[in-house]
């Protein structure tokens, strides 16, 4: 099988979300399958214009001279995609949302209804599944609520399957930890490998390991109070009175 994993954090190599992107891909390579991470911050794409110029013009060919393309083909000769972005204002980040907004020449303009009688436009033929990782700075799994609704819409529009979902509240701690919350960041990483053992050998993640990624990786209280004192740290430092 093989898995592209699309990292949308701004930051690439040096945010959290690689942090899980890491852990996770040496589990799944681990079991022996090919794992490729494509930084789309190294990559020179806009977002679309809307144009319908890959539907109506140039089937399944943008008109924007890009990396897309490249980007898409990957995609498209994939058995597992996985979008992998911290989340920001609720969401994807903008990186992420312009890279899937630019999907539009996979897909066919005519209409169809699926099984349960909603419409949609024609998918191209053989999707590749989906999976999600995510982080974002607060404490609480509640924030994902928009991302899980996203991505099972995303899994129906192309007519495709989401096998997997990672969310990490408090992603803050997983670069940089100190000393004391080393150990945690440790065994969270562990799981999230055996995560990547799990996907690639049974083909979805199961709900008790699931369960076991979302546990608090600290006290909801102790991480307010540990990220409020980093922020006025840093404020004294570069802030002039």
């Amino acid at each position: 099988m093989k898995i592209t994993i699309f990292n949308g954090s701004p930051k690439g190599t040096k945010g959290n979300t690689q942090v899980m992107v890491e852990a996770f891909a040496g589990g799944a390579k681990s079991a022996g399958d090919e794992v490729e991470t494509v930084f789309l911050a190294d990559k020179k794409f806009s977002g679309c214009l809307g144009c319908f110029s890959c539907w109506l013009k140039t089937p399944g060919k943008c008109i924007l001279d890009d990396d897309m393309p490249e980007i898409l083909e990957k995609l498209k000769s994939s058995d597992l995609i996985i979008f992998a972005t911290p989340l920001y204002v609720d969401n994807v980040s903008g990186l992420m949302k312009n890279f899937m907004d630019r999907f539009m020449p996979l897909a066919d303009p005519h209409i169809e209804t699926d099984e349960n009688g909603e419409a949609r436009h024609v998918a191209h033929s053989n999707p590749p599944k989906i999976g999600v990782i995510s982080n974002c700075g607060f404490p609480e799994q509640s924030h994902f609520q928009v991302l899980e609704l996203l991505f099972r819409r995303l899994a129906r529009n192309m007519a495709s399957e989401l096998v997997f979902e990672i969310y990490r509240g408090g992603g803050a701690i997983l670069k940089d930890s100190p000393l004391m919350l080393k150990p945690v960041v440790w065994n969270y990483k562990r799981l999230l490998t055996q995560a990547g053992r799990e996907v690639v050998v049974s083909g979805r993640l199961s709900e008790q390991l699931k369960a076991k990624l979302e546990k608090p990786l600290i006290p909801a209280a102790q991480y307010i109070a540990a990220a409020n004192k980093i922020f006025d740290a840093e404020l004294a430092k570069n802030v002039k009175v």
